[in-house]
């Protein structure tokens, strides 16, 4: 399935049905009264989290959502049928907003959330609710009020706890690959990774977390060159970076040290909360490296980079990747208990 993480659609919730006037006609009642009923109510949208969705491809081709109108209101008091509301599923990790304004709607970031998008009007109210001691044969009555009709953004952030970001062939699709069931697609070449991937990495029994593998990033990302700035939405969710960086690139002039830099300043132009995140540096393919040269190369990548914690792996053999793991898991713990006495 192809992946589509952006949408544009449009709703249309359901316009209230028209009151009625009329008036009770039986024979031996000459005098019976207004009995117009009131219109039934026009559906709502909703929008629910759905986990067993990963993609927003339901939304690629059909762009125009209609709900249902509110039946008429007739004689005899009979209140005209409510339309019958329209749910539409969407994965978690959705944020909707308004196609015009660009206001937030909703944050469909847990399985099942339930949230209004568009309301339905609100019936008319028939002529039975107009008479009075002096109106005693009121003829008036009131239209449906029309639903609301939106325009709406739909972008898919996914939902993970960790995010791997680096320069294309950096290997991080090969470490998912390492440390979790994910088979992304591995190859010599840059960009094989052309959408997001996940990856649920268990360290025991009951202790897991969620790893998000992004397109590469390229200097100038952030004014659009390359594919990975089309997906760095997608580790705003994230509670920790790693940053993998090969430390021997094919072209041994490239210096590790000036990628990593140019990689964080597009982050940082893309935006500052996620550059302010805590972040690792993963200096991948060490195996690469001779052994008398590795201390050297490692001593300065680290002192230019100056990363909150860093890591030694290679991620084709597995090296140094359940270290990562451990330490990951704990950090990741320890969010969530703060998380959870905050709350």
């Amino acid at each position: 399935m192809k992946f589509f993480d952006e949408a544009r659609i449009e709703v249309f919730a359901g316009d209230g049905g028209n009151g009625a006037s009329s008036f009770r006609r039986e024979k031996y009642i000459p005098f019976g009264g207004p009995d117009g009923g009131d219109g039934g109510r026009g559906a709502n949208i909703w929008a629910i989290a759905d986990c067993n969705l990963n993609t927003l491809i339901d939304f690629r081709y059909t762009r125009a959502f209609r709900a249902q109108k509110g039946g008429q209101g007739r004689g005899a008091d009979c209140y005209g049928k409510g339309g019958e509301d329209m749910e539409l599923r969407m994965p978690v990790g959705t944020v909707i907003s308004d196609g015009v304004t660009g206001e937030l709607i909703a944050d469909l970031d847990v399985d099942g959330k339930r949230m209004l998008i568009a309301r339905g009007g609100q019936g008319g109210l028939g002529n039975l609710h107009f008479k009075s001691s002096t109106n005693r044969a009121p003829r008036q009555c009131t239209p449906g009020e029309p639903g609301e009709v939106r325009e709406l953004k739909l972008e898919l952030k996914v939902i993970a706890d960790v995010g791997l970001l680096g320069l294309p062939n950096a290997g991080k699709s090969t470490f998912i690959r390492a440390v979790s069931a994910a088979k992304p697609k591995v190859a010599d070449y840059p960009f094989t990774t052309l959408h997001p991937n996940l990856g649920v990495v268990r360290v025991d029994h009951n202790r897991s977390f969620v790893i998000a593998d992004v397109p590469g990033l390229i200097e100038g990302a952030a004014e659009g060159a390359g594919l990975g700035h089309r997906f760095l939405k997608h580790l705003q969710r994230t509670g920790l970076l790693l940053h993998l960086v090969d430390i021997a690139p094919f072209d041994s002039d490239i210096d590790p040290a000036i990628g990593a830099a140019a990689i964080l300043e597009e982050l940082k132009k893309y935006d500052e909360a996620l550059y302010a995140k805590p972040r690792w540096l993963l200096i991948n393919k060490i195996d690469l490296v001779p052994v008398e040269e590795r201390e050297a190369r490692i001593s300065k990548l680290v002192s230019a980079y100056s990363p909150d914690r860093h890591f030694v792996v290679s991620a084709i053999n597995g090296l140094g990747c359940q270290d990562v793991c451990f330490a990951v898991m704990k950090h990741m713990e320890a969010l969530r208990a703060n998380a959870k006495a905050d709350s």
